[in-house]
């Protein structure tokens, strides 16, 4: 599984692309997508390969945050002046979970995604073999927990919802429903995309 992540990655060491692979746009081509500079950012797709079923580390974010509360997320956020988004992920994940970095290795760099909001996401993918220790700062996270990558990987669980806003057309996003959390929107996308990359985009002509 490693050798075939790192072999479907880009490598972590490259500039890397400048336009986005994915988009909160791809499931709705009738949507206007506005003319913007996007913001530079990178999330941390930790892979825990410890016992039986290698699982992936995950956060809800903090009621308390201005926007996307209660959300499933990956660890990562903006990049800062200078930073290349490993740098960005891996710190990120230091600032919401504590995450020793210890033990971790960065197999490399998935596709790039626009988010709605105006963001250029870079998804960094690390392996640790030991689960690692983490604790959630209560100002941006309220719980870190894992999820099996069997479940993430298997099309079958993935699946395209939609909601609407008065005045506003249907939006259509990936969703990825596990027990009582709802994984949605931009994480279950670069899920999405990654299970894609994998899979040499057999199945997403018939999603």
């Amino acid at each position: 599984m490693k050798a075939r992540l790192v072999k479907a990655l880009d490598p972590a060491g490259g500039a890397g692309a400048e336009v986005a692979a994915r988009s909160d746009f791809d499931l709705n081509p009738g949507a206007e997508r506005p003319a913007r500079q996007l913001r530079p950012a990178a999330v941390l797709i930790l892979i825990i390969a410890e016992g039986e079923e290698p699982r992936v580390l995950m956060t809800r974010r903090s009621d308390s945050l201005a926007s996307h509360t209660g959300q499933i997320a990956f660890p990562g956020g903006r990049l800062d002046p200078g930073e290349t988004v490993v740098e960005a992920a891996l710190r990120e994940a230091r600032e919401e979970v504590a995450l020793s970095l210890e033990g971790i290795e960065v197999l490399g760099l998935a596709d790039r995604y626009e988010t709605g909001t105006g963001f250029l996401v870079t998804p960094v993918v690390a392996w640790v073999t030991a689960a690692p220790r983490t604790e959630p700062n209560p100002e941006e996270v309220a719980e870190v927990f894992e999820v099996p990558w069997a479940f993430l990987m298997d099309s079958a669980n993935h699946r395209q919802d939609h909601y609407e806003l008065e005045g506003q057309p249907r939006r259509y996003f990936w969703a990825m429903p596990y027990g009582e959390r709802y994984i949605w929107g931009v994480t279950a996308g670069i899920l999405r995309a990654l299970h894609d990359r994998l899979d040499g985009g057999k199945d997403e002509a018939a999603a």
